[in-house]
């Protein structure tokens, strides 16, 4: 008897999730997104540079080569 309580149970519950797991998924996400998001800004202000350099640290353009590949349509 109790046997078939705990498998009615175990089955009812992950039907209940299985058919839910829509909103439930949505609701983490939220959640995670919130905890998330307010240590952000402070993050990426402190961390991102205001401009950025060439390619390659310590190359200087040569006159004379297109920029880019060097190859016609790139």
């Amino acid at each position: 008897m109790s046997a078939g309580v705990v498998s009615l149970a175990v089955v009812g519950s992950g039907l209940y999730v299985y058919l839910q797991r829509d909103k439930l998924v949505d609701s983490i996400k939220s959640q995670v997104l919130k905890s998330v998001t307010g240590s952000l800004p402070g993050l990426v202000d402190s961390k991102l540079p205001g401009t950025t350099g060439g390619a390659l640290p310590g190359v200087k353009a040569i006159p004379g080569v297109p920029k880019g590949l060097g190859l016609p349509g790139f």
